[in-house]
C-alpha cells in the first residue's frame, strides 16, 4: 500500500513560487507503518497517475478553485483501484459533492493533523469511514512540515505557519468560518525549528503563511482593559508577548534572511510591532486593502480599514518601517464607478505599494457573500452547460461568465476591461524598475523585478482561461522567466545553523 498526496492544478509552471504546505504536514501526519508518501504539486507537473497502484490511497486537498481538477484525479485514481480520500475547505463545505464528482470513499473536515493517521489506519483495518472531522486543534496539535519530502530545488518560497484563524468577519472572506476567529498561535520553539530547518537547505525567502500575523491588536487591549476583562487581558498580552517573542528570535537569523506574511490594515497602528517586524526581517505583509473608498469598505464589513487620505498615510507607514506591502483590491462592488480604477492604481502607486493584485468580486462557498447571493439572487440558479451558477466552479472554466454578481452601473465586460487596464498600468516596466529602488542589493532589485513580471503574469485577471493558445503560450514564458527566478532567491545552504534562544531580558 503506497500513499499519494497531491495537490491538483491545471496549469503547471515547472517552477513553484510558494511550497504548498499542506502536502508534508500530512506527509508528517503520515504513520511510519505506511512508509514515506509520494507528494505531488500540479504546479510543478501533472500528477503521474500511472504510479497508482490497486490498494494504494490518494490523499487530494483542494479548494474551491482547484475543486474541478483534484475531481478528475480522484476518478482516475479510483479507476486503477486506489482509496480516494479528499481534504480541504472545499470538501469540508461540500462533501457530498466531493462523493459524487470526485468518486471519494473518504472526506476529511477541519484540520487534518491529527485525523489523517486515523483515515489510514481505518483504511488498512478494512473498516473506513465516509466521513472524518478533524475540527479545529489546538496550536499544541500543529505538526511541522516534513520538509525531507520535498523538492526543494524547484520552489522560490518556502511556507511555515504561526497561527491559524482570524479575528475579523469580512464578507468576502471564509477564514474566519472555516478557521475559526479565535487565533490558535503555535509556539515560537516549534516555528524556529522549521524556520532553520528550511534556512540550513538553502531558503531565504520564507512565507509565515497565517490568517493573519497581527492576531491581537491594541483595540483588542484596550477593549478587554475598559470592559475589567483581567483574564481576557492577560491572554492577549500573552499571545502578543510570544509574538514579540518569536519576532525577536527571528532577527539572530542571517541577515539575507527575508520573511513575507498576511496581515490586517490596524498592525499600521502599532509601530511598536512593526518595527518588530522589521528587526525580524518580515520584509513583506500582503494587506486586503480591498477598497479605496468607504462605500465599498462598508460593502464588505472592513469598517476598520481606511480610505482615501488615511488609507495612503496607513500604507505608507508600513513603508517607513521597512514592511513592504502586496495590496489586494476588490473591483466589482455595488459602489464601484467607472472613475474606482483610476483612483486605485493612483492610490496605489502614490501609498508606496511594491505589489498589488486587483481581483473582480466573486463570491465564494464559505463566506457572507456567497450565502447572501446563493440565496437572495435569481441569477444563481441559472444554468450553465447544465449546472446552477452557485455551483459555478463546476462549470468547464472557458464557460464561467465574466462577472458573478450583477452591478447596478456597469456591465461584467466592463468591470473586466478596466479591471485589466489596471493590472497592465501598474505592472508597466517604468512603474516596476521605479518601485525596485525598495530593494537594497542588485540582486534583489533582480528578484523583484523578475517577480513582478511572473506576478503579472502567473496572476494577472487576463481571462486567459477561455482561449487556450494564449494559455499555452503564458504558461511557456512563464516557465521561461521562472528558472533564472528561482536562482535569484536562492541562498546559500547553512548545515551548521541553530535554533536562535529566547533573550530572557
Amino acid at each position: 500500500m503506497k500513499v499519494h498526496l497531491v495537490n491538483p492544478n491545471d496549469n503547471p509552471f515547472g517552477i513553484g513560487i510558494i511550497v504548498p504546505r499542506w502536502l508534508y504536514v500530512l506527509a508528517s501526519a503520515t504513520p511510519l507503518e505506511f512508509g514515506d508518501p509520494a507528494c505531488c504539486d500540479e504546479s510543478l507537473e501533472p500528477f503521474d497517475i500511472s504510479t497508482v497502484q490497486p490498494g494504494d490511497v490518494v490523499g487530494i486537498g483542494i479548494h474551491t478553485l482547484n475543486a474541478l481538477r483534484g475531481y478528475e484525479v480522484g476518478r482516475q485514481a479510483r479507476e486503477r483501484g486506489a482509496f480516494v480520500v479528499f481534504g480541504g475547505t472545499h470538501a469540508s463545505l461540500y462533501p457530498e459533492e466531493v462523493y459524487e464528482h470526485g468518486h471519494a470513499q473518504a472526506v476529511v473536515k477541519g484540520d487534518g493533523d491529527a485525523v489523517w493517521a486515523q483515515v489510514l489506519r481505518d483504511f488498512a483495518a478494512g473498516v473506513p469511514k465516509k466521513l472524518y472531522d478533524g475540527g479545529q486543534l489546538g496550536a499544541e496539535h500543529f505538526l511541522p512540515a516534513r520538509w525531507d519530502l520535498m523538492p526543494a530545488d524547484r520552489y522560490m518560497i518556502a511556507s511555515v505557519q504561526t497561527v491559524r484563524g482570524c479575528p475579523k468577519h469580512c464578507s468576502f472572506c471564509s477564514v474566519w468560518r472555516m478557521d475559526g476567529q479565535k487565533p490558535r498561535q503555535r509556539m515560537p520553539d516549534r516555528v524556529l525549528e522549521e524556520v532553520v530547518e528550511l534556512r540550513r537547505m538553502g531558503f531565504r525567502f520564507i512565507l509565515l503563511a497565517d490568517d493573519n500575523f497581527y492576531p491581537v491588536t491594541l483595540e483588542d487591549l484596550e477593549l478587554a482593559e475598559r470592559q475589567g476583562n483581567t483574564a481576557r487581558l492577560e491572554e492577549l498580552q500573552s499571545l502578543r508577548a510570544e509574538r514579540f517573542e518569536l519576532l525577536d528570535r527571528l532577527s539572530q537569523l542571517p541577515n539575507d534572511s527575508v520573511f513575507f506574511t498576511q496581515i490586517t490594515m490596524e498592525a499600521a497602528e502599532d509601530t511598536e510591532y512593526l518595527e518588530a517586524m522589521a528587526r525580524a526581517r518580515v520584509r513583506g505583509a500582503l494587506v486586503g486593502v480591498e477598497s479605496v473608498t468607504e462605500e465599498g469598505l462598508k460593502a464588505v464589513f472592513k469598517n476598520f480599514n481606511s480610505a482615501g487620505d488615511d488609507l495612503v498615510k496607513r500604507l505608507q507607514t508600513f513603508v517607513k518601517h521597512d514592511v513592504h506591502i502586496l495590496g489586494s483590491f476588490i473591483f466589482g462592488l455595488p459602489t464601484d464607478k467607472d472613475s474606482t480604477f483610476d483612483a486605485t492604481v493612483d492610490l496605489a502607486s502614490e501609498s508606496g505599494v511594491d505589489f498589488a493584485q486587483f481581483v473582480t468580486l466573486t463570491p465564494f462557498p464559505g463566506t457572507v457573500d456567497f450565502l447572501k447571493w446563493e440565496k437572495e439572487n435569481p441569477d444563481a440558479q441559472i444554468e450553465i452547460d447544465g449546472i446552477p451558477l452557485s455551483r459555478f466552479w463546476l462549470i468547464p472554466p472557458r464557460l464561467r461568465p465574466k462577472l458573478y454578481l450583477p452591478h447596478p452601473s456597469m456591465t461584467p465586460d466592463q468591470i473586466r476591461a478596466r479591471t485589466q487596464d489596471v493590472w497592465d498600468k501598474f505592472y508597466r516596466f517604468p512603474q516596476i524598475w521605479k518601485r525596485s529602488r525598495c530593494t537594497t542589493s542588485i540582486r534583489d532589485r533582480i528578484a523583484y523585478i523578475l517577480v513582478s513580471k511572473l506576478f503579472r503574469q502567473m496572476y494577472a485577471n487576463t481571462g486567459l482561461a477561455s482561449d487556450s493558445a494564449r494559455k499555452g503560450r503564458a504558461r511557456k514564458w512563464g516557465r521561461w522567466i521562472a528558472k533564472p527566478c528561482r536562482l535569484v532567491f536562492t541562498g546559500r545552504r547553512l548545515p551548521n545553523l541553530q535554533v536562535p534562544v529566547a533573550n530572557i531580558s
